[in-house]
């Protein structure tokens, strides 16, 4: 059995490249507004209402729900909440790994 090291568990469980940077920005994303809504001491009611969503969306957002969050509904509630989340491009440290057409890992 081969190891196969990613950078990220998004790296290992998405199909493409680019399905996992959207994972790995939606999930920094949510842990920054879930933590800030606990440090906050906010119920769901009153983070909804300052992020302009239903009480039940906040409960999906600190549930970890992530598949029902765009990015940019994200960015929304954090640029409400008055956080300024930003997008930072860094260079790959190693080569990159995704997965080829049967489902094998290769390296780009």
């Amino acid at each position: 059995m081969s190891e196969n090291r990613f950078a990220s568990v998004w790296d290992a469980l998405e199909d493409t490249p680019q399905e996992a940077a959207s994972m790995k920005a939606r999930s920094e994303l949510m842990r920054a507004l879930q933590a800030w809504v606990k440090q906050k001491g906010l119920t769901q009611t009153a983070a909804a209402a300052l992020f302009g969503v239903t009480q039940p969306r906040v409960s999906d957002l600190m549930r970890g729900r992530i598949n029902l969050f765009s990015t940019d509904a994200l960015i929304d509630m954090a640029a409400s909440a008055g956080l300024s989340p930003h997008v930072t491009i860094r260079q790959p440290r190693r080569p990159v790994r995704r997965k080829g057409a049967a489902g094998e890992v290769v390296a780009a």
